[in-house]
């Protein structure tokens, strides 16, 4: 697998990633794939954003997106967020997501992060398992959602 950051010519691939198998309510509205390629041409060359992709057989299978986010706590040491970890289900449980994890954990260590939080929707055990295994602590601090 060939980790590497998201490129405007992913969109169609994460497209059926995030819709097939990341959320369960994908929108109802056609999606306009130019305004996907042009935030995917920002994360690309922008320092603070990574959407990591894990690419097999040409595409794109497993995704990861992590922000690092500048701070003045922690001797300003910034802290990243990691969300929207997806795998597409032919290539489930093969390791790509874990590597994609661990591709994000290193350069969040590379940028100096003091601290990487990730969320999820998921209340599955096997979910919260995974994320245990690659080293994530459950329920240590709290997200609050608000949605607007």
């Amino acid at each position: 697998m060939i980790i590497r950051k998201a490129k405007s010519a992913d969109a169609n691939d994460l497209k059926v990633l995030y819709f097939d198998y990341l959320t369960h309510f994908p929108p109802t509205e056609e999606q306009d794939m130019n305004l996907w390629q042009n935030l995917l041409d920002k994360f690309e060359k922008d320092e603070n954003m990574y959407l990591l992709v894990g690419e097999e057989d040409g595409k794109v299978v497993s995704s990861v997106q992590m922000a690092i986010i500048e701070s003045l706590t922690h001797n300003v040491r910034p802290f990243a967020v990691i969300e929207n970890v997806v795998t597409h289900m032919a290539y489930r449980n093969k390791g790509y997501a874990s590597a994609l994890l661990e591709r994000a954990s290193e350069i969040a260590r590379e940028r100096r992060c003091y601290k990487v939080f990730l969320e999820t929707g998921s209340n599955k055990e096997s979910t919260l398992a995974f994320y245990r295994n690659n080293g994530f602590a459950i329920d240590e601090k709290h997200s609050c959602l608000k949605r607007l």
